[in-house]
């Protein structure tokens, strides 16, 4: 069996929340969904968990950060081509996100942008063509726009 990963975010607004990802993409898992926590799924193997503050509490004894002010942990998806990046961030801006908080990146063989969810989580999205970045080595300056 395959690993999967699960991610578990605090929201502040669990509706608000479960229309942004259905939005960016993610399916929504009725079976592990109730009034404190939605299991939203982007793929058979990666999961995030919206859970409200409240449920996220039962789970550590931590604050909770302010996702807008303090960098918590920067959450990457894979995408098949350079468009695909393109259309889930604009999928994200569609349903309200920031885009791109974190610069974007394009190195030719490698390709990424990022938006921020209503919580103030920073998702980047990705596109890398494996044996062109093999062949280029390590990148140390983006391709010119």
């Amino acid at each position: 069996m395959p690993r999967m990963v699960f991610i578990n975010l605090p929201v502040s607004d669990l509706d608000r929340s479960i229309a942004f990802y259905k939005a960016v993409g993610a399916e929504q898992n009725a079976q592990f969904t109730d009034e404190t926590a939605s299991m939203m799924s982007f793929s058979d193997t990666i999961a995030v968990m919206l859970l409200t503050h409240e449920k996220f509490n039962h789970f550590t004894s931590k604050a909770i950060a302010d996702a807008h002010s303090t960098s918590e942990v920067l959450l990457a998806l894979s995408a098949n081509s350079r468009e695909d990046v393109d259309a889930m961030v604009g999928k994200a801006e569609a349903a309200g996100a920031v885009l791109d908080p974190t610069p974007k990146q394009d190195y030719g063989f490698m390709y990424g942008r990022s938006f921020e969810d209503p919580d103030g989580h920073i998702w980047e999205v990705m596109w890398m063509d494996v044996e062109a970045a093999l062949a280029a080595g390590s990148p140390t300056e983006p391709v010119a726009a």
